[in-house]
């Protein structure tokens, strides 16, 4: 007996094209097209129920690779029909006992799925990850709070506004080195809040300004502490109209060139299906 497993929805107004499709998951059956509602087609395949049961992948579960390679496989047939009208991605292992059972399943949700459509239509999604290298970014942070050095009365001076982050004492007493090791502490405390309060102003105005080109936007993640070594500061997904998408590239590209000097590695992906959009 097989269940019938479903890779996505998409929305057109011609039957989609077959041709060239990549292959599916392991052991399923040929790639072929359900007709949900007017407009609306479920891509499937048949997946023998005793390979493909509930049971069957719970164990498989914890076997990282085969968890991959069926999201890989998974991924590449939903990414075929990213030129169609709109594709609705189903979540991985999405399976019914039958066609009958598919069908009826996405017909109860077609204003949900016509919804969906709709939105993403003509769009695809971009995805954004900026890196922080704590070390350069630390570099310029120090540079910005520091006004230069100076000599003055024997002591030299790192200065920045609103007091001293540094100071040398010309002689070696206890004391002097205390205080010289206090004023240390502090000014790499400053410099930490420094470098924290910058990065969350500078993805939070990154992030606007991609939206602003974009029909929709979401951060994935949070920002991770910078205090605390977290190295990703952002990771976001743009809905872009297709006809937009020289014009996003191009303006991602000079932010990450303007954003590099400063420590910050921005990576852009893409396109993909809406896979961050299709939900409501």
């Amino acid at each position: 007996m097989s269940s019938t497993y479903v890779y996505c929805v998409v929305a057109s107004a011609r039957w989609p094209r077959l041709t060239r499709v990549p292959r599916g998951l392991d052991g399923t059956g040929e790639i072929r097209l359900l007709d949900v509602d007017r407009g609306l087609f479920a891509v499937v395949a048949d997946a023998p129920s005793k390979r493909f049961s509930e049971g069957a992948i719970n164990r498989h579960l914890a076997d990282l690779d085969w968890v991959s390679r069926a999201a890989v496989r998974h991924e590449a047939v939903v990414e075929h029909f990213i030129d169609a009208g709109a594709v609705l991605p189903m979540k991985l292992f999405t399976i019914f006992a039958s066609d009958e059972r598919a069908v009826g399943h996405l017909r109860a949700e077609r204003s949900r799925l016509a919804a969906a459509a709709r939105r993403v239509a003509s769009h695809q999604e971009w995805g954004l990850r900026v890196l922080l290298d704590r070390a350069k970014a630390g570099a310029v942070i120090a540079t910005d709070l520091a006004g230069g050095g100076r000599t003055d009365h024997g002591r030299v001076i790192a200065r920045r506004a609103g007091g001293t982050l540094a100071v040398r004492p010309r002689g070696g007493s206890e004391s002097a080195t205390g205080l010289a090791y206090l004023s240390r502490k502090k000014a790499h405390r400053d410099a930490s809040l420094a470098l924290s309060t910058r990065a969350r102003q500078t993805m939070s105005s990154l992030y606007d300004r991609l939206a602003r080109h974009a029909r929709l936007a979401r951060r994935r993640t949070s920002m991770e502490s910078i205090a605390h070594g977290g190295a990703l500061l952002l990771d976001a997904a743009f809905l872009v109209r297709r006809s937009r998408t020289e014009v996003f590239r191009a303006l991602a590209a000079k932010e990450a060139r303007a954003l590099a000097p400063h420590g910050y590695a921005v990576t852009l992906t893409g396109p993909w299906p809406p896979y961050t959009f299709v939900q409501d």
